[in-house]
């Protein structure tokens, strides 16, 4: 199969961003022709990597996947205006300078976060004919007044929601297929009006190469790791690594962390509780820890390190924590790194609403509590250094077994074929319609 993606993230950008690359690579090793349409990579810092220059078009072989890449405004920081920015430029761009990189193509695969790839993904389905499989992973316009990019509650904000509401039904209407990462996103979407005949689960996969179970050479390094932060052998790591920012419910962490050091169980491991990565909220971070006398015999900061140490850090790490605030999109919302744990065979700790909590229940790969809850969150931790090094990895090993059965990349490749001959063997209507009932 011709198979087209159109995606604002792609590798080398790190984290979930990289998540598209590893589905193309794989459909490509699958036999498939694949074609990707997408912009220069600035996530997560809003800044080109080294080595790259920014043009209005470039079009290479990336490791047996025909990329086309965009120009667009780099940014990812917390001013509303520059993320905008970021996201209509790559809209922009991709309609005028992209587009027809998907002439073609049997079938296109769109992530559909941002919903500014509206623009290049409507003339591609009605210009060119191309069908389409819109992936739902993070839910729009929700994501964008969750986040404070958007104004709710004013009549510009009401107008504003409104305007977005359509942009999204369109791309709805304009998909054979909407595949959805988590329960609760496809129970509002069909609440929203779209026609259950085209929704389809399709959880979200983890970048493999990067996260695995850990052999021999990279628990030394992992441990040598622990050793430089000063970290002795039979402490118990809980780690959290990605973007610091407020959508993440770190400050829920750290005040736990704190209660949990204030009485401390008379039994079980110490504990260290290791956060690695940058961003808006990382100030904060650190001055609440610092106040509350955590770092450095508790809590940990080391800053962001490259992608190419996750393995190591994986490997050295006991357990991972998986957090969001409390949001009412919070309760759809499934991390990225939830699968990335399991992937590494990592025990788990979620504090998080809805629907990532039966994760952990489920594999029996850890705990989890509500988002927000510090006095849960403390027994977890108590929890975890009663269970040792030796208890986790065992939760860790179930965990993986998990990831394997429910969301390896195999499985993710065999539902992307699946959904993208659906979508082939559809004729296109010419004048779709979405009916949203709120």
């Amino acid at each position: 199969m011709r198979i087209g993606m159109l995606t604002q993230w792609y590798d080398p950008e790190p984290g979930p961003a990289a998540l598209p690359g590893v589905l193309a690579r794989g459909l490509v090793d699958r036999g498939h022709e694949v074609r990707v349409l997408t912009g220069f990579p600035n996530y997560p810092s809003g800044e080109l990597p080294p080595g790259w220059r920014m043009s209005p078009r470039r079009r290479r072989d990336e490791d047996g996947v025909d990329v086309t890449r965009v120009a667009l405004y780099p940014s990812h920081d917390g001013r509303a205006w520059r993320r905008m920015a970021n996201y209509g430029s790559f809209g922009a761009s991709a309609l005028v300078s992209g587009v027809a990189s998907l002439r073609g193509v049997d079938a296109m695969w769109v992530n559909y976060s941002p919903i500014t790839v509206a623009a290049p993904m409507l003339a591609a389905r009605y210009g060119l004919g191309v069908p389409a499989v819109c992936h739902v992973a993070d839910l729009w316009p929700d994501t964008l007044t969750a986040g404070g990019f958007a104004p709710g509650g004013s009549t510009v904000g009401r107008a504003t929601q409104a305007v977005l509401d359509r942009w999204c039904d369109a791309m709805y209407a304009a998909s054979e297929v909407v595949t959805y990462i988590a329960p609760g996103v496809g129970a509002e979407l069909t609440r929203r009006g779209v026609p259950e005949r085209k929704l389809a689960y399709a959880p979200m996969w983890a970048e493999e190469s990067t996260f695995f179970p850990a052999g021999a050479d990279l628990r030394r390094q992992g441990e040598q790791w622990r050793r430089d932060l000063g970290i002795d052998a039979g402490d118990v790591v809980l780690l959290y690594a990605g973007a610091l920012g407020h959508a993440q419910g770190l400050q829920t962490l750290v005040d736990a962390a704190a209660r949990f050091a204030a009485d401390p169980p008379a039994e079980g491991a110490a504990l260290r509780v290791v956060v690695v990565g940058s961003g808006i909220a990382e100030a904060d971070l650190r001055a609440r820890a610092e106040s509350a006398g955590l770092i450095p015999e508790v809590v940990l900061l080391p800053g962001r390190v490259p992608q190419d140490r996750m393995p190591v850090l994986m490997a050295g790490a006991d357990a991972c924590f998986v957090g969001l605030a409390p949001t009412p999109l919070s309760r759809i919302t499934m991390p990225s790194k939830t699968q990335a744990s399991l992937a590494a065979g990592k025990a788990l700790v979620v504090a998080a609403d809805g629907d990532v909590q039966r994760i952990p229940r489920e594999s029996g790969a850890g705990w989890a509590v509500d988002s927000g809850d510090v006095a849960a969150l403390t027994q977890v931790m108590a929890a975890v250094c009663q269970s040792g090094r030796e208890g986790l990895a065992a939760r860790g090993r179930a965990g993986r077994s998990f990831y394997e059965e429910h969301f390896g990349l195999d499985r993710a490749l065999d539902r992307a074929e699946t959904h993208l001959e659906r979508a082939r063997v559809s004729r296109p209507a010419r004048t779709p319609s979405t009916r949203r009932t709120r």
